[in-house]
């Protein structure tokens, strides 16, 4: 049964709140809602806007929309309102919601696993052009978002995704979003273990359930049986690890409490085996304990990291078989290392059953609509159906008989979707930043592909894996803190004095092999400008100092301040 402030899901005795007043956890008996956003959820389940927009605000447009919809319940369906043009970065923190509020959204189309067809790539391609303004970009969780949509489109649009099986149910919203899964799940030759079925399984199941529809904030899953460990496993709230047991065979490794953001935490093994077919019912137990025991007081403190920080891995994994599963788990091995530096499937790679797959790069996700219906036409042309988005904001098309590889490859270059790109092509990502983001503070996806440029023009010869991450607030979106150099946006004075975009520099950071959190040295902040000087800069020492082998992160964590500067 679901969790409700009538009839918590949980044995657990309840506990009568003193005269402090908890952190809001349902388990413990805290059931008055201590924010706006726990009031709004409480007065409706979110999932319930969908027929208002349909029947009501699509007819009589934007005005007609309520505050805690607008701002609040429509997220579950994937609308966030967009910032407003032509207010600058310094007036993000200051001006009220309603004054940085556009009259359209920003609408993501929910991709689990980041499987597409060709005719749902070429529906998506072919709204971005109608509705869109031509806008697509695809994320760094599998998804692609569209700008400029009107709430008078949005029931057609919905009509237009739902027919090829596409949806935007709890894209956003404090429910559990996008599953993001292997992009080559069951085609690689070397993979561990197939995770599609407990994807899907777990979609059917729970999205779009008011079982779950009412969490402290939002709950984010990885599910991939990669030795490459391909989706990020380190940084989301749940996430399965393929792995052999040396007893059961291939399985899982469940990782919980991970998450970035301004308060950065890696999730923690549970050191729990989980077989393919019980991992919808291990996930479902721990979203059930984000429910009900969650921090719902404070939103700052309402993401799982914060629970399993208090409680510690071997408590977490005592409550979820003794009060959800019912039954203990079994023990299992973590992973091996991940065997590739890079994690994005970009190149040309031999499938499981003697057809390719061509992962390309896009520049920090940005397309557009018409090249969207492109690559859908050029996949279907060279016979695959299939494309998957990753989660390095890159897309890789399925299937390919070895004669039409070259002819494939030939076709997106054409594009300028480089198969073989450099290392800053592969490596860099940003934000949707100030051009659309309400939380922006600087611009993003301009200055990561400028930056790209610059840097394929001044250091044609660097072919070293690199990361470089651009976010446009503290928010971390782009996961600044995992890059080799992670850049967060502020504003700062350049050396005139003035008021101009910057840039907080992360250095060192890593995912996979030695994970960290990138260093910050002191008084380290580069202006927009002098972006492509920096990196230049910081790279030549770099190469000029590192020992034989060894990776960006690990000199940048044992080199001085001097030579970061």
């Amino acid at each position: 049964m679901a969790a409700t402030p009538e009839q918590p899901a949980t044995t657990t005795p309840r506990r009568k709140a003193g005269r402090h007043r908890g952190e809001g956890q349902w388990a413990m008996g805290h059931y008055t809602p201590l924010n706006g956003n726990e009031q709004f959820k409480k007065d409706d389940d979110a999932l319930n806007v969908r027929a208002r927009i349909e029947n009501i605000y699509s007819k009589r447009g934007f005005d007609s929309i309520d505050p805690n919809d607008l701002r609040g319940r429509m997220r579950w369906w994937g609308l966030y309102t967009q910032r407003k043009p032509g207010i600058d970065g310094g007036k993000t923190a200051v001006l009220e919601p309603e004054e940085l509020d556009d009259r359209f959204f920003m609408l993501r189309v929910r991709i689990d696993g980041g499987r597409l067809t060709s005719a749902q790539l070429r529906v998506i391609g072919e709204i971005s052009q109608q509705y869109a303004r031509g806008t697509a970009d695809i994320t760094d969780r599998q998804n692609i978002q569209l700008h400029w949509i009107a709430i008078e489109d949005v029931p057609a649009i919905w009509e237009k995704l739902e027919a090829v099986g596409l949806s935007t149910t709890e894209a956003c919203g404090d429910c559990p979003r996008v599953i993001i899964g292997s992009p080559v799940a069951g085609i690689a030759a070397d993979e561990i273990i197939d995770g599609t079925p407990a994807v899907d399984e777990i979609h059917e199941r729970y999205i779009g359930s008011k079982e779950f529809s009412n969490l402290p904030r939002k709950f984010k899953t990885a599910i991939s049986g990669s030795p490459v460990q391909d989706v990020v496993h380190e940084i989301n709230d749940i996430a399965f690890v393929g792995v052999e047991h040396p007893e059961h065979g291939a399985g899982f490794d469940v990782w919980v409490g991970g998450g970035l953001s301004t308060n950065p935490r890696f999730a923690e093994r549970l050191g729990a085996f989980v077989p393919l077919d019980e991992v919808p019912d291990v996930w479902a137990g721990v979203v059930g304990i984000f429910r009900d025991y969650g921090y719902r007081r404070l939103r700052t403190r309402a993401r799982l990291k914060f629970l399993m920080a208090d409680w510690g891995p071997a408590k977490f994994r005592q409550v979820l078989e003794d009060e959800y599963l019912k039954r203990p788990l079994l023990d299992g091995p973590a992973p091996a290392q991940p065997t590739s530096r890079w994690r994005d499937h970009i190149g040309v790679h031999e499938q499981n059953d003697g057809n390719f797959y061509v992962g390309f790069a896009p520049r920090v996700g940005r397309v557009d609509g018409a090249t969207l219906t492109k690559i859908a036409d050029l996949a279907a042309a060279h016979g695959s159906d299939r494309l998957r988005t990753t989660v390095e904001q890159k897309m890789i098309v399925l299937d390919v008989a070895p004669d039409q590889v070259e002819s494939l490859v030939e076709g997106l270059e054409a594009l300028d979707f480089q198969v073989r790109p450099s290392s800053f092509r592969r490596g860099t990502m940003a934000c949707t930043g100030i051009e659309f983001c309400k939380l922006a503070i600087v611009e993003t996806k301009a200055r990561g592909a400028s930056l790209i440029d610059e840097l394929e023009r001044r250091l044609p010869e660097f072919d070293e894996p690199l990361t470089i991450n651009i976010n446009g607030c503290p928010n971390a979106c782009a996961r600044i803190q995992t890059a080799d150099i992670g850049l967060k946006g502020q504003l700062m004075l350049d050396g005139d004095g003035n008021q101009v975009e910057g840039y907080q520099v992360h250095l060192g950071g890593a995912l996979g092999l030695e994970a960290g959190f990138g260093r910050k040295v002191r008084g380290l902040k580069v202006t927009s400008a002098e972006l492509p000087d920096y990196v230049e800069r910081v790279l030549g020492r770099y190469q000029e100092e590192r020992e034989e082998g060894e990776r960006f992160a690990t000199w940048a964590a044992r080199a001085t301040a001097e030579s970061l500067s």
